[in-house]
């Protein structure tokens, strides 16, 4: 194709979508989004302090990305505004150490992120509409498990327990209407979020770690309306 028609036809492309509504939302819809999504966290303030040692520092640790399902479901209460409920499937994240623990896999985590966010729909009305919103979130983090690793290191056998956290979202995103049933959905969520982990050496608490968690959750996937 030369480019003359490349231009032509992505012209015309564009010209369909922004002019022929097919899905306008409106006061009252109901909207019903599943993604696959990545979830990557940001870590920092991550340094592990022994409990007996008061502040001896020994080392930090990561947390590798992951992936699961999504569903939102959000209730329009005007024809911009709508309130939306986040709610995933577990994703599952590997723990490595990090900033001179001498330790490179230190275990795992099951994590279950559900949000309240509030959403402001731009073009309501268009089949190409952009949103962005803002709420709360309130992580599960469970399941955590150690590695023979972490065991040598420290010597003794070891268990891992991480706090549940509230933390804040912050979304963005843009639905693309497919027909007047089904839209395709792309979605970024960032959500400011710190907790603490606790180390056990043979059942006895001996180190714990304050870290920012952070995660990008970036998703695509399809919607309707209700």
């Amino acid at each position: 194709m030369s480019n003359q028609k490349f231009l032509v036809t992505t012209a015309a492309l564009v010209t369909l979508l922004t002019a022929t509504p097919l899905m306008a939302i409106e006061k009252g819809d109901t909207l019903l989004n599943v993604r696959i999504l990545n979830i990557n966290p940001d870590v920092g303030s991550n340094d592990i302090h022994a409990i007996s040692g008061g502040s001896a520092g020994l080392g930090g640790i990561d947390v590798d990305d992951g992936y699961s399902l999504g569903l939102d479901i959000t209730y329009m209460v005007s024809d911009n505004f709508g309130v939306e409920l986040m709610l995933n499937t577990t994703s599952t994240h590997d723990i490595n150490g990090a900033s001179g623990l001498p330790v490179s896999n230190v275990g795992e985590v099951a994590v279950l992120p559900p949000s309240l966010i509030a959403v402001w729909h731009f073009k309501p009305s268009s089949n190409i509409r952009p949103y962005v919103g803002a709420g709360i979130n309130y992580t599960f983090f469970f399941n955590e498990d150690t590695t023979s690793e972490l065991d040598v290191g420290l010597g003794g056998n070891t268990d891992l327990d991480i706090d549940d956290a509230f933390g804040l979202v912050a979304q963005a995103g843009v639905d693309i209407d497919i027909n007047k049933d089904w839209y395709i959905s792309f979605d970024a969520k960032y959500i400011d979020m710190d907790t603490e982990a606790t180390i056990k050496v043979n059942g006895a608490n001996a180190a714990k770690v304050a870290f920012d968690v952070n995660p990008l959750i970036l998703g695509i996937g399809v919607g309707t309306r209700f």
